[in-house]
């Protein structure tokens, strides 16, 4: 594999480009285990042999390419992730991807030898979008995630997560921690878009992660009584939608008070007819906040609004906290590192957004590179990043993965 780092980058995105994309809303369903993922999983071995790296998969469904002797320790890792959230962008996970291979090939192009084992990877089903828990991939890997509760992951069709990955081919028997792997690795660093408009507002094309705001997913499951909305008089119905909305409304109130993030961007409805009063309305609440006590204050705070409202209404509720991750401090030492070797201006900030880099964290030295995104938006077909910018990415990672391997 050959080429200018321009002409390495263009080659790879505008071959991803079509996989896994919804002509229809032109965004991306590239759900874990699914036949989108099985492509984007192809793709990724394609890159690997091409380039004469390594290709392996490991217990957990993570992909790897190496650069090196896997084994022999003190290896450099990057990469990202491949999935997609419903309808999300081509940038969220792809770039990091995209941008380790291109550093592979701007280092092979400057005749860099290294004395330590890279390797790329491609963490599984990051986002969580089929079984409703982001980061399954790393968190197993990291030992954050049991066998257990793994088997317990069922999608919206009730397909259990092992089912799912041994109908891609995928054997989920030995599913779990990975601790001889992590032991081997130095230090992970994730490039990623920028998920907001920091270097934007700076002017900068790349960015360097100080912290991740801890934060996680509550599930709201507000019970009320099926009826009919023609012949049922309003002071008779125990209708849950009324206590979902008021809870939706206190989530934005209690956020602005706070400082944070808190967002109900998926809703269940049964029986979801027009004519039908619910009985069931389940909301997915994700929050965030800059430290632990903030965001345990508004999720307090906001549950027990939501039950005074559904007490009002004659609605049962239950609160079910179905994911969290705490505040991930990076690696003093190693972004210290990093901004040496990138010259010592890149602008440091923090980010709202989870990531494998962070579940990974309490294992291994971690730290993430951002690029420009010029709107902040994310999570969307809308999302973007000049070309321009993402080659400067490309060549921050380069230099990031030289000064590493090579110390």
């Amino acid at each position: 594999m050959t080429g200018t780092t321009p002409d390495s980058f263009h080659h790879m995105w505008t071959q991803l480009a079509a996989l896994g994309r919804d002509r229809s809303t032109t965004g991306y369903r590239r759900y874990a285990w699914t036949p989108a993922d099985t492509e984007l999983r192809a793709w990724f071995r394609e890159q690997a042999e091409a380039r004469g790296l390594t290709h392996e998969t490991d217990h957990n469904g993570n992909q790897w390419a190496w650069l090196g002797d896997p084994d022999a320790g003190d290896a450099i890792v990057t990469g990202s992730h491949l999935d997609s959230v419903p309808d999300g962008g081509a940038f969220d996970g792809p770039l990091g991807v995209v941008s380790a291979f291109a550093a592979v090939d701007e280092l092979r192009a400057r005749g860099t030898t290294l004395t330590r084992p890279l390797a790329i990877t491609n963490f599984a089903d990051e986002e969580g979008a089929r079984f409703g828990l982001a980061c399954v991939g790393s968190r197993l890997t990291a030992g954050r995630l049991t066998r257990d509760q793994a088997y317990a992951l069922r999608d919206a069709d009730g397909i259990s997560l092992p089912d799912a990955m041994e109908a891609a081919g995928q054997d989920p028997t030995r599913l779990g921690p990975d601790p001889g792997r992590l032991a081997r690795i130095s230090a992970y660093v994730e490039l990623h878009i920028e998920q907001g408009r920091g270097l934007e507002l700076t002017g900068d094309r790349v960015g360097l992660a100080s912290a991740i705001w801890p934060h996680g997913r509550w599930r709201f499951d507000f019970h009320g009584e099926a009826n009919h909305a023609g012949t049922t008089r309003l002071a008779d119905r125990r209708d849950p939608m009324l206590s979902y909305a008021e809870t939706v409304l206190a989530a934005r109130r209690e956020a602005v008070h706070r400082g944070a993030l808190a967002t109900f961007g998926k809703v269940a409805v049964e029986p979801n007819g027009v004519n039908a009063i619910p009985s069931l309305v389940r909301g997915w609440l994700d929050s965030r906040a800059p430290d632990q006590d903030t965001l345990d204050a508004l999720v307090t705070a906001l549950e027990e609004s939501a039950r005074a409202r559904a007490g009002l209404d004659g609605v049962e509720l239950t609160v079910v906290r179905e994911s969290f991750t705490p505040v991930v401090e990076f690696a003093h030492t190693l972004r210290d590192e990093i901004n040496r070797i990138l010259g010592g201006r890149i602008p440091v900030l923090p980010t709202g957004a989870g990531h494998d880099a962070g579940i990974l964290s309490a294992s291994v030295p971690t730290a993430m590179l951002f690029v420009r995104n010029p709107t902040g938006v994310s999570h969307s077909p809308k999302e973007s990043a000049a070309e321009d910018d993402c080659v400067a990415g490309v060549h921050a990672l380069a230099d990031v993965l030289e000064g590493l391997a090579r110390a």
